[in-house]
């Protein structure tokens, strides 16, 4: 047993909802999609993001450029669509500037089912002055005050080459140059940043560059993943995430903060793999992961986006079964998977931070956190380990000091047994293709119940304790707190 000790009487930290900020997406074309549209209004709504990012905004199947005779070369009605409809529920785009279109190409090779085009520019002030067109039609039609909360990334992991970038860094940071200044030409007011690369990699050389040839960066974006250590070792997923230590996620955030200096930090990807088909991620296992990983990295980002929301996602072709191990929180019905309800309980913390001590007993998978807010505390306990490492049940005790009397007090859980739509899809029979009463099983499946607790209470000290199974969370909510 473990015991966690809350003193009410202890001063708050500020507990920002920075993962909150921006939310990742599949492609650009998606968000032209009915059931993409109603699956980000729900994440908005229950989750709050605040902006969204996807690749392939430049993208062929979005028609921005192209030379076909007697047509204007550039069309932005399809980011118009696309940019309309987020502002519309309260969202922003985080403007990652990617693919080349095929026009304007210094190659053809592409990425992804969708073909993105990963080559540099044949022409780089004919890429300028459509990025210049863009961001000038942009400031139009939203206005300048609107366009300058947005940020514009350019390009999406050039590290990985020749597979999204058929170039060196070299001519990564050529790309940066022309667009930092195309935009920047626009206003000097608009954010510019990159390098967006996986691995945490080319910080310093990006801000290296930026310095010595003056070209702006307002930002520094980068990726990782706890796999990114063993991406091309000859293992199976599970041995690549198993390779990885526990809290691997916050040492990779650290050096990269570090990197960054005084420059704002935004991570435009993460999850608990860079695999498309990750039966973890329809599972419990990233709920008290994705939980671990946020609160780890508290104070060190002021972004960081999970990958994706939705599992309506076209990088290999459109898939069929409703769980395949797809990147989304939302499974392509709309189910909300285990990960989705962590982000509700996370949502649902205050932004004032409680300290917890640990009073008795040790544990190596499990912590916890708290906040208040009012006359509610809110207590995050989550038990995780990297798969092949040892993982049990765990019996907490929660101990409240000056906390008595109270209103209520009472609990919602994900683990095997609670908020896990995949275990009923598994005894309907795994069917591949589901109707709308299975639709409608599985999300009654998702819910997270709320069951009461009885405290036990001693003078003004309360105590709980609760079993949290491996990969389990439990959320205690405290309500009428003096």
């Amino acid at each position: 047993m473990i015991t966690f000790s809350l003193d009410l009487s202890a001063p708050t930290t500020p507990f920002p909802h920075y993962w909150e900020t921006v939310i990742g997406s599949g492609h650009a074309a998606l968000g032209l999609r009915a059931d993409w549209r109603q699956q980000l209004t729900w994440c908005q709504a229950e989750l709050g993001f605040q902006y969204v990012r996807f690749h392939g905004l430049l993208c062929d199947d979005m028609s921005v450029y192209t030379q076909w005779s007697n047509f204007p070369p550039y069309s932005f009605f399809n980011v118009d669509s696309v940019f309309d409809f987020l502002l519309s529920i309260g969202m922003k785009p985080f403007v990652e500037l990617s693919f080349m279109p095929r026009d304007m190409a210094s190659g053809s090779q592409t990425i992804f089912h969708y073909q993105g085009n990963v080559t540099p520019p044949a022409d780089y002030e004919a890429w300028a002055a459509m990025i210049r067109a863009l961001v000038a039609h942009c400031v139009d039609r939203y206005g300048l005050d609107e366009v300058r909360t947005w940020f514009f990334e350019v390009w999406n992991e050039p590290n990985l080459a020749p597979g999204f970038w058929a170039g060196s860094q070299e001519d990564y940071f050529k790309l940066y140059h022309y667009t930092a200044e195309a935009i920047k030409s626009v206003d000097p007011g608009l954010r510019v940043g990159g390098p967006s690369t996986a691995k945490n990699a080319w910080i310093p050389d990006m801000i290296a560059y930026c310095q010595q040839h003056d070209v702006p960066l307002d930002f520094v974006s980068t990726h990782h993943y706890p796999t990114d250590t063993a991406l091309g070792w000859d293992m199976d997923l599970k041995a690549q995430m198993g390779h990885a230590k526990r809290g691997v996620m916050q040492d990779m955030t650290q050096t990269a903060r570090q990197e960054a200096g005084d420059l704002p930090l935004y991570y435009t990807e993460w999850n608990c793999s860079s695999s498309l088909r990750n039966p973890y991620q329809d599972e419990s296992y990233l709920a008290a992961f994705v939980i671990k990983t946020i609160v780890d990295n508290g104070g060190l980002v002021d972004g960081y986006a999970y990958w994706v929301f939705s599992d309506l996602f076209e990088e290999t072709p459109f898939p069929s079964l409703p769980f395949h191990g797809g990147f989304g929180l939302m499974t392509l019905h709309g189910v909300p998977k285990p990960v989705y309800r962590a982000y509700e309980l996370l949502h649902g913390l205050g932004h004032e931070r409680m300290p917890i001590t640990v009073t008795g007993g040790t544990s190596e998978t499990v912590e916890a956190v708290a906040t208040r807010r009012a006359d509610q505390i809110d207590i995050l306990v989550y038990n995780h380990n990297v798969p092949l490492a040892p993982i049990e049940t765990e019996t907490v005790q929660i101990m409240l000091k000056n906390c008595a009397p109270i209103d209520s007090a009472a609990v919602r859980r994900i683990d095997a047994d609670h908020a896990n739509p995949k275990q009923r899809w598994i005894e309907v029979g795994q069917p591949q293709y589901i109707r709308a009463d299975t639709v409608e099983q599985l999300l009654a499946a998702s819910v997270m119940q709320m069951t009461p607790l009885t405290p036990h209470t001693t003078g003004p000290d309360l105590t709980f304790e609760l079993a949290i199974p491996p990969h389990g969370v439990a959320a205690v909510q405290l309500n009428g707190v003096g």
